[in-house]
């Protein structure tokens, strides 16, 4: 069964999803994303990962403000869609929209719901510690990932798996959910959401300071859910260090306070934590260069024994 889609998204984490809608044969009819915004320091106009995509398969682009906004809402119900397929789009949709397609609206969300409904599911599973992630498919309704679910898939947090390793992990198995559901709809009759809903919210750039008061694990998983982006930071004397990648390094304990330089080698540097716990940074990066293993990083900008991170 071959569908006419519209398709809602905007991160890479719903280029998956988009790419399998393709390869299985259904007509993409049109595909909504956020506004184009400006990146970096150029502050140039980037397109949306979704965008890119789209726009590289020949797809008409649509990027409303408000999708609540009646002229919005006419022009996709000119589309004339079987199905809405929505993947970390950005906006809630109005009951016009829900109530449009013949298949009604779907969404691929990167958390095993009801936790971590919102913006940030991935990220947060990862501060969190949490040992499983996962992708919910559900039927949408009006409220924040609220609707009923149609497939749950779960998996493991690995201790290397960055924000961005698990997004593409996720991207992966979302899309294959989809297609999955999609052959056979009848097959996965909804189930309303159980007790216990817990909020994702989107992470800024300043929770990407780094508290050294805070013990090891906790510090390596804030690093790991906030890489590739916002990225985490810390202050050493008068330059603001990014830290993408560290771990808790088990069994050692420090008298130092919190923040203090106990060693530094290729291996990485050893830096005291909270509860006199020790942190060991393998990747990070000096303002303007470019993100170095700590081997390559030491050979330009050597850590003293005492120094003190902020």
């Amino acid at each position: 069964m071959s569908l006419r889609v519209v398709f809602m998204g905007t991160p890479d984490f719903a280029v998956g999803t988009l790419m399998e809608l393709l390869a299985a044969g259904h007509e993409v009819a049109l595909v909504v994303t956020q506004p184009d915004k400006p990146k970096g320091r150029g502050k140039a106009v980037g397109y949306s990962p979704v965008k890119e995509c789209a726009l590289s398969h020949g797809i008409e682009v649509y990027q409303p403000k408000k999708i609540r906004e009646a002229d919005c809402i006419a022009y996709i119900k000119s589309i004339s869609p079987d199905i809405i397929v929505v993947a970390a789009f950005g906006q809630i949709l109005p009951a016009e929209l829900l109530n449009l397609p013949r298949f009604g609206c779907v969404n691929v969300h990167a958390s095993l719901l009801p936790k971590y409904r919102g913006a940030a599911p991935i990220q947060w599973a990862i501060i969190n510690g949490d040992a499983v992630a996962g992708v919910t498919t559900m039927r949408m309704d009006a409220g924040l990932d609220t609707g009923p679910m149609l497939m749950k898939r779960s998996v493991e947090i690995t201790p290397e798996d960055t924000a961005g390793d698990l997004t593409e992990t996720l991207s992966r198995l979302g899309a294959e959910m989809l297609i999955e559901y999609l052959r056979n709809p009848e097959a996965y009759p909804p189930i309303s959401q159980p007790e216990g809903a817990t909020y994702a919210s989107k992470l800024s750039k300043a929770e990407g300071k780094i508290d050294w008061t805070a013990s090891a694990d906790k510090i390596a998983d804030k690093v790991r859910a906030f890489n590739p982006v916002p990225g985490c930071f810390c202050a050493c004397g008068d330059e603001v260090l990014k830290i993408w990648m560290a771990f808790a390094e088990p069994g050692k304990k420090t008298g130092e306070t919190p923040g203090t330089v106990i060693e530094s080698s290729a291996k990485g540097i050893l830096v005291a934590c909270g509860d006199s716990t020790v942190l060991r940074i393998t990747r990070l990066q000096r303002p303007g260069g470019k993100q170095l293993d700590v081997r390559d990083f030491i050979a330009g900008h050597a850590f003293s024994k005492g120094e003190v991170l902020k």
